[in-house]
């Protein structure tokens, strides 16, 4: 039996393998173990993924949309900036950069797109899990909705989970402290609600 990934899922799977080995090379080359920790987590995501997508066939926008999170990630905390960048903390990273000086980092906005793209996720699991037996599906009512989005800031809580052990047994991270964690968890529930607004008013255009 096979396990080389179907065809259409080829490009997908080069895209994550491709990012995924320059960033082991590089963290490994610095001697940053924060990222060899994050890697390590990163391939436990995609097995996971992959046993999701099997169970329920994810679209290929969303295999994407977790792809390019991926990428965000591991860029925010390999790239260094160029001279002269603004930023937080003590760490010349892109995850420090301030988009808008003292107002909106890198960080937060991946904290929003990513947890918003779990939003996506949970709400395609719970569709495909109550789908009617004559191939009708569920709507996405107010109450479906708190429910994806809820779940969705449960996966980020649990992804401060994971940077709190790094903090435990990795010194010199670029975690940042409490106000830190707490403007990650806002930024979670912002781009949770925006994708739960999204899936509601796409759903109302499309019926």
């Amino acid at each position: 039996m096979s396990t080389s990934p179907p065809a259409k899922l080829l490009p997908v799977f080069l895209f994550n393998a491709a990012y995924i080995a320059l960033a082991a090379s590089v963290s490994v080359s610095r001697g940053n173990r924060e990222f060899v920790f994050y890697i390590v987590v990163m391939l436990v995501l995609i097995a996971v993924m992959s046993l999701v997508h099997r169970r329920v066939k994810l679209t290929a926008g969303l295999l994407w949309a977790f792809s390019v999170w991926g990428l965000a990630h591991m860029a925010g905390g390999l790239c260094p900036l160029p001279s002269g960048w603004p930023y937080n903390g003590d760490h010349e990273v892109l995850y420090s950069l301030w988009l808008i000086p003292d107002l909106l980092k890198y960080d937060q906005i991946v904290h929003a797109y990513g947890f918003g793209i779990t939003t996506w996720l949970c709400w395609h699991i719970l569709r495909q899990a109550l789908r009617q037996p004559d191939g009708g599906s569920v709507r996405p009512t107010f109450g479906m909705l708190a429910l994806c989005a809820a779940a969705g800031m449960g996966f980020g809580a649990l992804n401060e989970v994971i940077e709190f052990i790094a903090v435990l047994t990795i010194p010199n991270t670029n975690v940042g402290g409490y106000e830190n964690t707490g403007w990650d968890l806002v930024a979670n529930l912002v781009g949770t609600i925006i994708a739960a607004l999204i899936i509601r008013f796409r759903t109302r255009i499309t019926a």
